[in-house]
């Protein structure tokens, strides 16, 4: 962690912000933080000190993605870690999904992550390293929520794009890293943030601590790992899932149409 830049977008709160706090305290040259949301990333960069560059933007745009990727090198000299972490929820079932949703979640949650590789991935390639990181969710995994179905689909399509960026990379460029980050149910505001509403995430019984989501994060950056849930429940649940001879017989067994991330 000692001396890196990283970049990390959605950085305004929850998991984005508490990962730059982390990724700070260990020893971080630099942290980029990107949102649309500038008074509230001034209020994290308050916190991060010298460290800090804040950089408002969209990530649904790739021209905004350019913008963080050309300040942070013209701030730090270089980028060593690009988080996609930038995300948002929906409350529809598969029956009542718009064009307009499934619009909206594909340019958010996939769009954006394309646009963040390919802009910084010529740089990586450059230097002949770097590591991408993509927060996607464990509803890409499981339909825990029915009404998050446009959600779990886009965050699906992120981790195929993930692990097909990783088979590209592998030969040529083995010190360019992906991982893709899969939460579960996380104490932030992703519920009441959701196109058409939803509940508020950190009332419900055992949320996780943004604060070790953000841990598991850091512990990526510092030994690079492919695909990491952030809890070991998770990881056990897929490996009964996906073995299993019919998925319904799990789906029918808590912990089954719980919201999650």
């Amino acid at each position: 962690m000692k001396d890196k830049v990283i970049v990390i977008t959605g950085a305004s709160a929850g998991i984005g912000a508490a990962l730059a706090e982390t990724v700070a305290k260990r020893g971080a040259k630099g942290v980029v933080l990107a949102a649309r949301r500038l008074p509230e990333l001034q209020a994290v960069a308050g916190r991060l000190g010298d460290a800090a560059l804040v950089v408002p933007a969209d990530v649904s745009k790739r021209a905004d993605n350019e913008l963080i990727r050309d300040r942070a090198i013209a701030k730090f000299g270089r980028i060593d870690v690009w988080v996609n972490n930038a995300g948002r929820g929906i409350s529809r079932l598969v029956s009542q999904l718009t064009d307009d949703d499934i619009d909206d979640m594909i340019t958010v949650n996939l769009k954006s992550v394309l646009y963040g590789i390919q802009t910084v991935l010529p740089h990586f390639k450059e230097h002949k390293s770097g590591h991408i990181i993509t927060v996607s969710s464990g509803l890409s995994r499981f339909p825990f929520a029915a009404q998050r179905s446009a959600y779990s689909a886009s965050k699906a399509a992120v981790n195929l794009l993930m692990a097909s960026l990783r088979v590209e990379l592998r030969d040529e460029y083995p010190d360019i890293h992906t991982t893709t980050v899969l939460p579960g149910v996380v104490s932030t505001e992703f519920g009441t943030n959701a196109l058409h509403g939803g509940v508020d995430n950190r009332r419900l019984p055992n949320a996780q601590p943004v604060e070790e989501v953000a841990a598991v994060i850091a512990a990526a950056i510092e030994k690079p790992i492919a695909e990491v849930y952030t809890r070991a429940q998770m990881r056990e649940l897929a490996a009964r899932y996906f073995a299993a001879e019919d998925v319904a017989a799990i789906e029918r067994q808590p912990p089954f149409m719980m919201p999650s991330r």
